[in-house]
């Protein structure tokens, strides 16, 4: 497969199977997906499709079992643990659903860590300028735990843009947020796409969501089964659950 222009990251016939014979468990079956650069993309799907496999694998975060996997051009599954570990801090930002973030570290810390564990210089004004994006601003010496979780979730955003990543990948990244702070931070991340020309992929269950990205991947058992462009939270609450009626027979 070569390449496809101004494609942040291409999967071609991915597979991903866990354990062995009888007993292997099939996770993802050939997918095949682009995610263009510059675009917000959500992926949704009932529990068990196969969401969070694919981040992963797209992330570099685990190997496919078979098919290819390219960031910003470069063959993940041709990747010596070291390439990936450098690729991973260098050209992509994760939001875990548990943030990671390091409850001894001060916001500051938290947000320049990716850049300490790089061996690259902090620049304190960049620091400063991601958190006053985000709206932490005034947050920079406090430790995680006395911020809200929206707060949190706002560092953790913070911390994904300090290396200019090529992709930012976030799993779930308002499973535990109210819905005002849950549209705050969606808002945060379509700003990225828009006015800082990220590439973000979101795993979400949550329609209205899924409802601000460019489109909409929708994983039915490990297989791609539809893509929603300019997607509606209606459309999309209707489309899972026909997905739930058909598990359910």
């Amino acid at each position: 497969m070569m390449p496809i222009e101004h494609a942040a990251v291409e999967l071609a016939g991915v597979t991903k199977s866990y354990g062995r014979g009888g007993h292997a468990v099939m996770a993802l079956h050939g997918v095949t997906a682009v995610f263009p650069h510059g675009s917000f993309s959500a992926v949704m799907g009932m529990s068990g499709s196969g969401k969070s496999t694919l981040l992963q694998v797209a992330a570099g975060l685990d190997r496919p079992t078979a098919g290819i996997v390219r960031l910003g051009g470069a063959d993940l599954g041709r990747m010596s643990r070291r390439g990936l570990s450098v690729l991973r801090r260098r050209r992509v930002g994760f939001v875990f659903q548990d943030l990671n973030l390091v409850p001894s570290l001060s916001v500051a810390e938290n947000i320049a860590l990716p850049l300490r564990l790089d061996r690259q210089p902090v620049d304190r004004d960049r620091i400063g300028e991601l958190a006053r994006l985000v709206g932490i601003g005034e947050q920079l010496r406090r430790l995680p735990h006395t911020l809200s979780g929206g707060q949190q979730q706002r560092a953790a955003i913070a911390r994904a843009l300090v290396t200019r990543p090529e992709v930012i990948f976030a799993d779930e990244p308002t499973a535990a947020l109210d819905p005002y702070t849950s549209e705050a931070i969606v808002a945060l991340l379509r700003q990225a796409v828009d006015e800082l020309r990220q590439t973000v992929v979101v795993v979400t269950h949550e329609p209205a969501v899924a409802a601000c990205a460019d489109r909409v991947l929708i994983l039915d058992r490990g297989r791609l089964a539809d893509v929603v462009s300019s997607p509606a939270a209606a459309r999309l609450t209707t489309i899972l659950h026909r997905l739930g009626e058909r598990e359910q027979r």
